[in-house]
């Protein structure tokens, strides 16, 4: 039992200073992708905090199972370099067996990210998704510019010739209102102060010394002019201010647990047996039709050209609409496989904590390094390795060239093979792979004192 907890104690610190440094780069990168759409738009502090939050769930899935394979290499690899896991195999204890207390908390945490995906993880794309598109959408000012006509306000054309920007205050300015159809009212002012209320619902123009020209465009008898000395009016702001929607709505595939994408898939094959049963009919029918008997010809060969018109035309009638419950079939297909990839990969990634232990400890034991930058480079590799064959099986299954499950788990089974390769040649004979060559690549702020001294 104590050696248990020693071989956990050892993975705990590494595996939380590498959820924190992934999710760290995953947020600069996450920042930087985004940060054009958030400066400038006078959003709260609050929101630009729900955002980020929102979006560590996608991160959290993909950085637990990185994070495994490098806090095993790490503990693994420091437990060997200090002579530990020597001494245990010298008092009987196997490899298998110091692997069996990460192994066991990688299939904890597995099952605790099928959890996650299913539960948290679609309802935190959804608020994503939808305080993504409220911020979108969300003008960050009026924009006027002198002597040109602004039409941002609905029914609203503004100019103005003269611009104090740092006052907000107009000058020269004339109003096009057309928001009392069919009358047309004309507002010319020599100066003017504009400004939002206070709730930025609405967008104030305080005018001084004008007039007022109004006109109804279903009479051209009717014309009325008012002069003022101060007039005020308050325009529809809504698009200048941010305001967040309510959960709901329809929502994607990345955006549903496995539970719901199963029903929806279930029903889509409904739809899908139905529709090859309409292309078979369809099809049928085209090779009955554009049969001829015999005794048809004998008796009417005065009417053959006549009767090849008729069987071209039908043909033809009878290609398109196969075609067209062709394409309806292969849609409902492909619906299927890009839902049946997202739940797959809700399973598969999680998956990967407990390949990653099969990987990460005879690899370890294997480098007798237990530095943060050795394990980084080791992993690096591994984690190319692992999304290519997660990206490249999501396109070919979602294009229908591969089965949604092997595009999803042919990472898990490829590299869980290797990793069982690589447990039993660690745990039969001493095995030492020197990765030296690697350091140079590797920053120095990553590498701990020890690996400095080694390499200088």
């Amino acid at each position: 039992m104590i050696i248990i907890k020693y071989i956990l104690k050892n993975h705990l610190a590494p595996f939380l200073f590498a959820v924190f440094t992934l999710i760290s780069v995953f947020l600069l990168q996450f920042m930087m992708k985004f940060a054009d759409k958030l400066v400038g738009k006078g959003l709260s502090f609050w929101v630009i905090t729900q955002l980020i939050t929102y979006n560590l769930a996608w991160m959290v899935v993909l950085v637990v199972p990185m994070a495994v394979l490098v806090a095993t290499i790490m503990a693994f690899g420091s437990m060997s370099q200090n002579n530990e896991i020597t001494i245990l195999k010298s008092s009987g204890i196997s490899l298998y067996r110091m692997m069996l207390p990460p192994f066991a908390a990688s299939i904890l945490l597995a099952l605790f990210l099928v959890y996650f995906n299913n539960n948290i993880y679609p309802d935190a794309n959804h608020a994503a998704r939808l305080l993504s598109d409220d911020i979108a959408r969300k003008k960050p000012t009026l924009s006027l510019v002198p002597g040109v006509f602004t039409q941002e306000i609905q029914n609203y054309s503004i100019l103005a010739r003269k611009i104090d920007q740092e006052k907000n205050e107009l000058e020269d300015i004339t109003i096009y209102d057309y928001s009392d159809l069919p009358k047309t009212n004309i507002v010319t002012a020599q100066k003017g102060k504009i400004y939002f209320s206070a709730n930025q619902k609405k967008l104030i123009m305080d005018l001084v010394d004008g007039e007022i020209h109004e006109t109804d465009n279903t009479d051209e008898m009717i014309y009325r002019k008012l002069r003022f000395e101060k007039h005020k009016i308050a325009m529809p702001a809504d698009q200048f201010a941010f305001e967040q929607s309510t959960p709901g709505g329809p929502r994607g595939d990345r955006e549903l647990g496995a539970p719901e994408m199963m029903k929806i898939v279930d029903s889509l094959s409904v739809i899908e047996n139905n529709y090859t049963k309409e292309f078979a009919v369809r099809f049928g029918r085209l090779i009955k039709g554009t049969e001829i008997k015999p005794h048809q010809k004998n008796e009417a060969n005065i009417f053959t050209p006549f009767i090849e018109v008729k069987v071209k035309q039908r043909i033809n009638g009878d290609e398109q609409s196969i075609f067209n419950a062709l394409q309806r079939v292969k849609y409902i297909k492909n619906e299927i496989n890009r839902y049946m990839v997202e739940v797959h990969k809700k399973y598969s990634i999680p998956f990967a904590c407990i390949v990653f232990v099969l990987i990460g400890a005879p690899l370890g034991t294997m480098t007798r390094k237990g530095g943060f930058g050795i394990a980084a480079g080791i992993s690096l590799v591994f984690f190319l390795i692992y999304w290519a064959f997660l990206i490249g099986g999501e396109k070919l299954a979602d294009r229908g060239m591969l089965s949604p499950f092997w595009g999803m788990w042919s990472a898990n089974f490829v590299l869980g093979i290797f990793g069982i390769f690589l447990t039993i040649k660690s745990a039969r004979e001493k095995v030492t792979i020197n990765f030296d060559f690697i350091m140079k690549y590797i920053p120095k702020s990553w590498r701990t004192p020890e690996e400095l001294n080694e390499n200088s």
